[in-house]
């Protein structure tokens, strides 16, 4: 791995554990909207899909009231970041090989606000280089999409790119990038 340039990170539960703050504004939100929810099952079963994707699949339908809801969990979001945590080993790791002339990117299928509203809390903003999100891209993990446009905008092939991530879905996307790839478990 010696020819590595680029490290690509997923966002949520890789490089920020952010699953309890994450549960619980979505709770709130769906609490608020009428569809009560518990911290534990959207943390089984839903935690890690996208928004609009989630609330289809609890029956929500109608696409104002995805875009009010999606909004709403964004605004909710900040009251709970006392419980998200910066996995520091792996952002030293990185921090590092920036200093080495590597290049470090944030590739999520997450929402921008809210990989830009943690990264000012945990003043994470100056340590990469670049952000892939859910409006970069058309297709969510496991589609490579993300991963693949991260390495084409930085000018590096799949050898030269090392992935982390955590979830099963992303996993999948890395490994149908061709990039070598670590499983994460915080």
């Amino acid at each position: 791995m010696s020819n590595i340039r680029l490290i690509l990170l997923d966002f949520d539960g890789t490089i920020v554990d952010t699953r309890r703050a994450n549960c619980r504004a979505y709770v709130e939100t769906l609490r608020e909207a009428g569809h009560p929810m518990t911290e534990e099952e959207y943390a089984a079963r839903y935690f890690g899909v996208r928004c609009p994707e989630f609330l289809r699949s609890i029956g929500i339908d109608d696409p104002e009231e995805i875009n009010r809801l999606r909004r709403r969990k964004i605004e909710l979001y900040p009251r709970y970041f006392d419980l998200i945590a910066l996995n520091r080993p792996l952002w030293e790791f990185c921090q590092q090989f920036r200093s080495q002339g590597g290049k470090v990117w944030i590739v999520s299928t997450g929402q921008r606000a809210n990989i830009d509203n943690v990264m000012h809390h945990l003043r994470m903003e100056n340590g990469v280089d670049g952000i892939i999100s859910a409006r970069d891209v058309l297709h969510s993990k496991p589609d490579p999409e993300c991963f693949l446009r991260a390495m084409e905008l930085e000018g590096t092939t799949p050898a030269e790119t090392l992935i982390f991530e955590d979830s099963p879905v992303g996993i999948e996307a890395a490994r149908r990038s061709g990039a070598p790839y670590f499983i994460v478990k915080l």
